[in-house]
């Protein structure tokens, strides 16, 4: 009767071993199936694959980090000013408006593209300067590569592109350092990971008027969009 006892033990055991076994496997299929989210739930969009570069397809609408810690929002123009002076990253919807955002995504100042927690989702990273400009080269150059960034609806007098890239640029305009909004329909800025001067980093740029892809420097305090390229 012992003997029957300790393999009824033995084997409860066994099964017990196995389910968390099984468990954890599903768990690790889960993680890995888990569907790519950058901030629109069901509406993300699939990733774009461009002269061997793969980025996302939408601009990113996220309010945490990859580590799991909020970006603070910043919505009265006094708090985005306060964030610059504090060097702290900020969001914010165009105009405030949560609707924006479902479109546009958010708008982030460049602290929040440079946190060491991490802006863009794992495994997926900030464009540096660099990539930019390997994207635009791919392209033809930035002359007229904007026409084939831009998408093909929502921007202004007629001014949409071919997105014959894929990349489907939107003109979510921006917000100014001293937390004015501007630009909607007529341009759209993306930062890159790269710094300028200790105020002022490298994006880039479309606009409604034209095909070129323009690239400058501008105070960290603005608030542009982002897009990711993968690790």
């Amino acid at each position: 009767m012992a003997k029957h006892k300790s393999f009824k033990a033995a084997f409860a055991i066994l099964l017990i071993t196995a389910s968390l076994a099984a468990t954890a496997q599903q768990k690790q299929v889960a993680l890995v199936n888990k569907p790519f989210d950058y901030g629109y739930g069901s509406n993300d969009a699939p990733t774009v694959a461009v002269g061997g570069q793969q980025w996302l397809g939408k601009n990113l609408n996220v309010d945490r980090f990859a580590n799991g810690d909020p970006i603070p929002q910043a919505q009265t123009e006094d708090e985005w000013i306060r964030a610059d002076a504090q060097q702290q990253p900020a969001w914010c919807y165009y105009n405030n408006d949560p609707a924006n955002g479902r479109t546009y995504g958010k708008l982030y100042n460049w602290y929040a593209v440079y946190d060491a927690r991490g802006l863009a989702p794992t495994g997926w990273h900030v464009p540096s300067d660099a990539e930019w400009t390997q994207l635009t080269g791919y392209l033809g150059g930035e002359a007229i590569a904007g026409t084939k960034m831009k998408s093909v609806n929502l921007w202004d007098n007629n001014g949409n592109g071919d997105n014959s890239s894929g990349i489907a640029g939107l003109p979510g305009g921006s917000r100014d350092a001293d937390g004015t909004f501007g630009g909607i329909g007529k341009y759209g800025f993306w930062w890159s990971s790269s710094e300028n001067t200790a105020d002022k980093a490298w994006y880039r740029g479309l606009d409604f008027g034209g095909g070129i892809a323009f690239v400058y420097y501008f105070n960290k305090a603005c608030g542009f969009s982002v897009r990711c390229v993968r690790d």
